[in-house]
């Protein structure tokens, strides 16, 4: 078994096990959030991934983190984003939509003013790339009970929103130290109410927004994203139930008959192995979880497949290899050379490094 081969489930039917990792890239470079003409093209290159996992789309005009991402909260936006699905359907693939909230990394030059939303006043002393440059980031504003209920709905009606533009499912960003994450994380959330102490507590946001969901999307076309191994990056940290927390979490989503549960995320920036560390994590909560199974971080073709062999995962998903090579499914069939990325371009505007990484016709 390889990543090249078919994946079918009750949920999912997809051409081969290579997944498009969600990757930001910063193209929406319009005043209300809309999916372009361009970002449309740069998914329909890569439409021959058995899955495409788009960039994090902001949930709500609050949820906004970073300069020039898309949106999924306005009716224009919705339809905006009916010609890429439209567009990578028509080659044959498949794509769901990455719902985002950044909570406290965000910063108020980007939400008109306002404070970023989080579980609790802690500044994660990181910073964010406005419009203005990098700035540090602000003590955030803790939310209420309410805030939070608003921020479920948001969650819902993107969810909505996406199915009206077509895609094939929906994916909840719960890692890499965003909103849900923060709600997980102690050193992030100090709250004494039903949202904060124990890990049940941590953990409901995300199972009220996953409930809230299943009122109007089967969950077939539900996907989570968490990342347990994550350690030191945007003020999180792990501490003593951090393990105990993400085992809470992954078996209880065994409930819930989801498309696919996805595991990945930064690692120590001095781990020189973090595919290895990754493997180790997602071999224990592949232990627990019973449903499909994505894991994600530097993984080549090679232990890809070992890893699908091993049945450490069912499908995998690749990152910065689909940005330069856009036909990285048949530079695999063909076990020919991968292309390598210019980071520089990663968060930059325009076609450059976005649409231009030659396919592999064209280079023989």
């Amino acid at each position: 078994m390889t990543v090249l081969d078919k994946y079918v489930t009750q949920n999912l039917t997809l051409k081969n096990r290579v997944v498009m990792a969600p990757m930001t890239r910063s193209r929406a470079t319009n005043k209300k959030g809309l999916a372009t003409d361009l970002i449309a093209q740069y998914y329909e290159q890569r439409a021959t991934a058995g899955l495409i996992i788009s960039e994090g789309i902001s949930v709500s005009k609050q949820a906004i983190g970073y300069i020039n991402i898309p949106g999924i909260y306005s009716v224009e936006q919705t339809t905006s984003w009916k010609n890429v699905t439209e567009k990578v359907h028509q080659k044959g693939g498949k794509i769901f939509a990455q719902l985002w909230h950044v909570g406290r990394i965000s910063h108020p030059d980007l939400l008109d003013g306002n404070l970023p939303l989080a579980p609790s006043e802690i500044n994660p002393n990181s910073e964010c790339y406005t419009y203005s440059g990098f700035k540090s980031t602000v003590i955030p504003k803790a939310m209420t009970d309410q805030e939070i209920k608003n921020t479920v709905l948001d969650f819902l009606v993107a969810a909505e929103n996406a199915m009206k533009a077509d895609f094939d499912g929906i994916e909840i960003h719960a890692a890499n130290g965003y909103l849900f994450h923060q709600f997980f994380a102690k050193c992030a959330n100090t709250r004494t109410d039903q949202y904060g102490g124990n890990i049940e507590n941590r953990a409901r946001i995300l199972f009220e927004t996953l409930d809230t969901i299943l009122q109007k999307i089967p969950s077939s076309k539900i996907g989570i994203r968490l990342s347990p191994d994550f350690k030191t990056w945007f003020g999180i940290q792990t501490d003593d139930e951090t393990k105990q927390l993400f085992e809470y979490i992954i078996t209880k989503l065994n409930t819930y008959s989801l498309a696919y549960l996805h595991i990945g995320g930064y690692v120590e920036a001095d781990d020189h192995n973090p595919t290895q560390s990754i493997l180790e994590t997602a071999k224990h909560y592949r232990k627990l979880y019973k449903g499909s199974y994505i894991i994600n971080r530097g993984f080549t073709k090679e232990l890809a497949d070992d890893a699908i062999e091993q049945n450490v995962a069912d499908l995998i998903s690749f990152g910065e290899l689909f940005i330069s090579n856009p036909d990285l499914v048949k530079r695999f069939e063909l076990n020919t050379k991968l292309q390598k990325a210019d980071q520089s371009t990663f968060y930059s505007t325009g076609e450059k490094g976005y649409i231009d990484y030659p396919f592999l016709e064209s280079t023989i």
